[in-house]
């Protein structure tokens, strides 16, 4: 099975062309995207990664996509490419949160507590059980620097897995850490095509993202 998937969660994103499933799973590609030309260069970066591997777009069978925490527009332009071309195409969908890619690379099996820095003095957290193919979800949340240090407290997980060097420092000698590289869009494709071969597809019209954070106009709009 050939996937494409699709990072543009962040400031620093990237798209990948990755086989698996029957097969043992390869990275045929990938390219870094800068955040803020995700609208402008993100469908002619996939044309010329085709071009390169001498592919054409309906050689695409299916579709990973980071669906959040993250920027609001950068997700809404990831999620809305992927959707249209999923639609023409008429290929599956998976959604991958990065909580659960940062959370995957642990190695470690049981309860994985899995974060990085929302930006605002906050931590986008997640808490995962490692035992299969892919981590399973307890629970996402959006804490503030104290309500993570009182998780860390709490003991629930047994290693933090972490990209940011503040995050790791802060939880030094409160909990096991491991700091990992930020994951690719490689990683998202292995994490797609454990999903999709397992059943968990997204359909076209209930892909959405997955903010954890509320909006701006959320926060400061006035009660009617």
């Amino acid at each position: 099975m050939l996937i494409l998937a699709l990072d543009t969660s962040g400031q620093l994103g990237s798209m990948a062309l990755a086989r698996g499933a029957n097969e043992p799973f390869s990275v045929l590609e990938q390219v870094s995207l800068a955040g803020r030309t995700y609208s402008a260069r993100l469908i002619p970066e996939l044309s010329s990664l085709l071009t390169r591997r001498h592919l054409q777009i309906q050689d695409l069978e299916a579709f990973a996509v980071v669906s959040g925490p993250g920027s609001f527009t950068g997700l809404r332009v990831g999620l809305s490419s992927v959707k249209a071309l999923a639609e023409v195409l008429k290929r599956p969908i998976t959604a991958i949160s990065m909580l659960q890619a940062i959370a995957a690379q642990s190695g470690a099996k049981g309860r994985i507590l899995a974060a990085f820095d929302a930006g605002r003095k906050e931590v986008y957290a997640g808490e995962y059980d490692l035992a299969g193919a892919e981590p399973k979800l307890v629970g996402e949340s959006l804490l503030t620097r104290a309500e993570f240090l009182s998780l860390l407290a709490a003991g629930t997980a047994a290693e933090l897995v972490t990209p940011d060097p503040a995050l790791s420092d802060l939880a030094s000698g409160r909990l096991r850490v491991k700091q990992v590289q930020w994951p690719g869009a490689g990683e998202i494709a292995r994490l797609g095509l454990t999903r999709i071969s397992t059943g968990q597809t997204v359909a076209v019209e209930t892909l959405d993202a997955n903010y954890i954070r509320r909006s701006d106009a959320e926060i400061f709009s006035s009660p009617r």
